[in-house]
Parts: C-alpha cells; structure tokens; sequence
C-alpha cells in the first residue's frame, strides 16, 4: 500500500502537536522554577514589612529600602500617614476608611505597578507599608487549599478539564487543516507532474508542465519542460532520419536501377545478337560504358557521403591563402564556362586572407558548384565569384543567373537526392548527392553554406568559413 504524502503530513504535525504539549509542559515547569530562583534574589522580598517592623516605627532601618529605590509608610488606626520614607504610592497624607479598605485589597491585584508589603503591629496598633516599584511581573498561580476541601472542587476542576480538553482539540484540528494546506502546496504540483511524465511515458511528447510557482517546484518544472522538449525533438530527428533512410534507399534504388537495367539490357542483346554489325556492336558498349560509369559515380559518391556523416571522418586542415586558392580554382574552371558559353566576373581581392583548409575537400565543393552551374544552367549565363571579408568570417559567393531552383525544392537542396531535374536526371548525368557532400565538407571546416534562389531567379551559394 502506498504512503501518501498528505498522510506523512498528518504524521509530522501531530507528532509536532505531541511534541509542543511536552514543551508546553516543561515551559511550565521551568516558569514555576525560574520564580523560585527569581524570588530568592527580588529586594522586595528581602526588605519585608515583617522583617522593618518595630514597636517603635521611628528606630526602624530604613536605608537599604530607600537605597534600592524603595519606600517605607506609617499608617495609624485613623488612616493618617504619619512616617514616609523614599518612595510614597500614597496621593495625600489621610485615607478614608474606604480608600484604606481599597487599598489593601488592591495591593495584591494583577497589574498594579507597585510591590507592596503590608505588617501590622497590634500593639502600638499601626500599619507598616514597604513599597517597591515593580520592574516586570507575570502574575499566574494554581492555588489549592490541601487542608479543607472546597465546594467548587468538582466544578473548578470540571471547568479547566473542558478548557483544556477545548483547546487539545482545537490544537488537532488547526494541526489537521494546516497539514493538509501544506500537503497540497507539494501534492498538486507533484500531481501534475506525474501527470505530465504519465502522458510522456505514453507517448505524448508534447507534454508539458505549468505550476505557475516560484519555488523550486518552478525549477523542477523548467528541467521537466525542457527534458521533454529535448526528446520530443529527438524523436522528430529520429523520425526524420527514418524517413530520410527509406527515401535515400528508395531514391538509391531507382538511381541504381536505370543503369543497370541499360547494361544488362544492352549486354544481354551483344550476348544474344550474333549479327551485329561493329558500328551497333560499337554503340552498345557505349551506352553501356557510360551507364556503368553512371553506376559506379553513384555508388562513389554513396561512399563517400557515408563515410562524412561517419565521427571517424577527419578532414586535413593546412593553412591555405584563401583568394590566391579561389584565384587557381576558378581558372581551372574557365574552359568548362567557356565550352558551355558562359560569362564569368571573379572578384577576388588581392589582400591576402588566410584560413585553414583541407585542399582536396574543398576542391570537391568547387567541383560540385560548377558542375551544377554547367549542368543546369543555359547558354549565355553569366557565373560571378566574390570573395571578402565579414567579421570573423570569410565569405566565398558563388553566383549565377540561370534558371534557378524553385524556393519549395530549394529549402531541401543540400539533402541528398534532392534535384530539380527528376524528369531528365538521366539527361543531366547528377547523382543528387553533390551538394549533400559540399555543405558536409564545409560544416567540417566550422563553416556553413546557403542558398539564395528562385525559378528563373538564378542560384546564389553563399560559403562561410572562420578565418585564422
């Protein structure tokens, strides 16, 4: 059986309940303790009316009282002040017999802010009254008479059975109600948590928790949330690479098999056909030729784009002079624009930019943009390289205006497979995984590519590498 937080609360306050009646109790006695230690050591009750006392008032040592800031009055059988010493309580030197008779049953009343100690002496018939100003007093006493027994007995001791009793009970109950508001302010949220993790389990990753607390209950939350965010995101990635995987497989597949449909085809009517003249016999081992050059371009490409997405894949960086690189590549590009009938502006400045680079990576990136460029783009487009510097960055623009890539495909572009000329992919010879290994290449060099495009806009490739 489970142990309910609620409960534990119960526990804890009742047995704080238990734990205060024993204080309460203790306090009590140590009260009662502490005004005996207390009383031996009070001046009021060394100078006593009993101990002053003489027959003859006026021989009465009075210095030690008057010393220690008290006073000493003589009242006779007419209620005349007729001896004052120090301190005088006493408005005016005669008393009526009333005031007299107030006085004294006054004097040891609750609250008054004078200590009084009253003597009387019968035979020179007079009254001695000790004052003392009262500092701090707590006045509470249990008084029982042991020597006769009361009448009120069974009602006095009824009454303070029934008060306490009252009291006990209205103690549980407050203790009772104050658990469970302090159970609540950690059940509730605990609740929806449980909650919240229940629908996590099930899996409903849009889970989340709103406590709207400030304590670390608000903490909890933020970590909950944020743990749950995390794996729903992890689920979209896993999700997106499972289908990213059976796209690739699928799209592999189709690739794949128009080739080697063309060479088993081409190769099964050489085997067949015994009469082939050397001019068809020629053509077949052509198209047979380049479809297994298409094949195995593909598969190398497979390879390769494997072997990067792979945390063993390391690139070699050396310290490469950025423009007089790009000044190289693209010369080496000019007779590919040339033969194409393309235009072509570089600006490249001629201040030296330095970045560290790996050759032979980065000579693939090239070669994948200016293929495309070729491969895409009509006669008479012009291609225009830039190359500067922003911030920390180096930015190499590799700009056409050509035909473009719709702004639907293009958001996809550097995913592999992704082309524009699914129709005629057979025509332009792409294997679709060109830009998929450029933005891996770059992405290893703590860089980025983009791409700014349209139809019939032209295409935009905008490198971002860290310079040194």
């Amino acid at each position: 059986m489970k142990w309910k937080i609620s409960n534990q609360f119960l526990v804890n306050y009742l047995l704080i309940f238990f734990i205060s009646i024993i204080i309460g109790i203790f306090a009590f006695i140590l009260m009662d303790f502490a005004n005996h230690v207390i009383s031996k050591t009070l001046v009021k009750n060394n100078y006593t009316a009993e101990r002053l006392i003489l027959d003859d008032y006026n021989k009465m040592d009075t210095t030690e009282v008057i010393e220690n800031g008290g006073g000493v009055q003589v009242i006779d059988n007419n209620y005349e002040v007729v001896f004052s010493a120090g301190l005088n309580s006493f408005a005016k030197d005669k008393l009526t017999t009333m005031e007299f008779t107030e006085f004294l049953m006054a004097s040891k009343s609750i609250g008054i802010p004078y200590s009084y100690s009253i003597a009387y002496n019968p035979r020179e018939k007079f009254w001695l009254i000790v004052t003392f100003p009262t500092s701090i007093r707590i006045d509470f006493a249990i008084v029982h008479n042991r020597d006769f027994t009361s009448v009120d007995m069974q009602h006095v001791i009824g009454a303070i059975v029934a008060i306490s009793l009252f009291y006990l009970i209205l103690l549980a109950i407050s203790t009772v109600i104050y658990s469970k508001i302090s159970s609540i302010g950690i059940v509730n949220p605990l609740r929806k948590l449980c909650n919240s993790a229940r629908r996590l389990k099930e899996g409903d990753y849009s889970a989340r928790v709103e406590l709207n607390l400030k304590n670390e209950f608000a903490e909890l939350q933020d970590i909950f949330n944020e743990m749950a965010e995390q794996i729903e995101k992890e689920i979209f990635l896993r999700k997106q690479s499972e289908e990213n995987r059976k796209r690739l497989v699928l799209d592999i597949s189709h690739d794949l098999k128009n080739p080697l449909a063309s060479v088993m085809g081409y190769t099964e009517l050489c085997s067949s056909k015994k009469d082939l003249t050397k001019e068809e016999q020629s053509v077949y081992l052509k198209i047979i030729y380049e479809n297994s050059v298409r094949a195995n371009h593909l598969i190398t490409n497979l390879f390769e784009l494997s072997k990067m997405e792979s945390s063993e894949f390391i690139i070699n960086k050396t310290i490469v002079e950025v423009c007089e690189y790009i000044r190289k590549e693209m010369g080496m590009a000019i007779p590919a624009f040339d033969k194409a009938g393309f235009t072509y502006d570089f600006d490249i400045p001629e201040e030296e930019i330095i970045a560290r680079l790996d050759i032979e990576q980065m000579n693939r990136v090239f070669q994948n943009l200016i293929n495309n460029a070729v491969r895409y783009n009509p006669k008479g487009t012009n291609v225009r390289v830039k190359v500067l510097m922003q911030g920390e960055e180096i930015l190499i623009i590799f700009k056409d205006n050509g035909t473009g890539i719709p702004k639907e495909i293009a958001k996809d572009i550097f995913q592999p497979f992704v082309r524009v000329d699914t129709v005629s992919r057979s025509h332009t010879g792409g294997t679709g995984l060109g830009l998929a290994i450029a933005e891996k290449i770059i992405v290893a060099h703590g860089g980025r590519i983009s791409l700014n495009t349209d139809k019939n806009c032209g295409c935009e490739f905008i490198i971002q590498v860290p310079k040194i």
